[in-house]
């Protein structure tokens, strides 16, 4: 069984959200899953702490962060309703490659009253903006080979003012069998239960991360374990890097 397998090594395989012909129907139905799942597991949760810090120690100016690939856009949708709850100055935007996900996130967030603008963005073909303090992307970078997501790294950590934020899964036989019986616990999508366990096989392990952080100049990134079978990677950038 895949079950036992070792899972030393990157396995990938195509994943039916990355279909561009995916019916919007059937992509929808699986965005709302894995809102679920991101609910469940805290992405929002995961993300915020370091972004409060760097809020309260900047309390006279609004900060600007920028989700990347952001798919349905309900953790930039929950992050929005913790800065409010904290009462901090923070303007939210979102950004992916998508016209299904981005329609389904704007629609998340004009229910929520959330003022969070969403745009397209080809992240492996575009620039990256600027003028954002912190960019930040959750679950997007198993999608990538190495040397794609040793590029976005790179090309984050040069785009941000003050911060880049990684929050991806672990890949471990553990997550594996998370992933396979929680995509069918929490959705009846198809492309969910198909894609939650081949990502866990294409997620990156925390030696491998590590390395691509030191090849991306990211080299004194902390990244950190966190539950469910996740991490963390947390960058600052130096006031010299900032002021060059």
């Amino acid at each position: 069984m895949f079950f036992l397998k070792p899972l030393r090594c990157r396995e990938r395989k195509p994943e039916l959200m990355d279909q561009p012909r995916l019916d919007s129907a059937v992509h929808v139905h699986a965005l709302r899953g894995l809102e679920r799942i991101n609910w469940l597991s805290g992405s929002d949760r995961i993300l915020w702490p370091p972004i409060e810090t760097l809020a309260r120690e900047h309390p006279k100016r609004s900060l600007r962060i920028l989700d990347i690939a952001a798919g349905g856009g309900d953790v930039v949708v929950r992050m929005w309703r913790r800065s409010r709850r904290a009462n901090l100055k923070i303007e939210f935007q979102g950004a992916d490659v998508s016209p299904t996900a981005l329609e389904h996130s704007c629609m998340n967030a004009q229910r929520a009253g959330a003022p969070i603008g969403f745009f397209t963005l080809d992240v492996l073909r575009d620039r990256l903006p600027e003028g954002y303090d912190v960019l930040m992307t959750s679950l997007f970078l198993h999608h990538l080979d190495d040397e794609q997501a040793l590029s976005l790294m790179r090309r984050m950590g040069e785009a941000a003012r003050q911060m880049v934020l990684i929050n991806d899964l672990r890949r471990s036989r553990t997550g594996y069998v998370l992933a396979w019986a929680g995509s069918r616990l929490l959705t009846s999508s198809h492309v969910v239960h198909v894609d939650a366990p081949r990502s866990v096989a294409a997620a990156f392990a925390l030696h491998e991360i590590r390395a691509l952080a030191d090849r991306a100049g990211l080299a004194d990134a902390r990244i950190t374990r966190r539950w469910p079978c996740r991490f963390l990677l947390c960058w600052k950038k130096s006031r010299a890097e900032r002021q060059s």
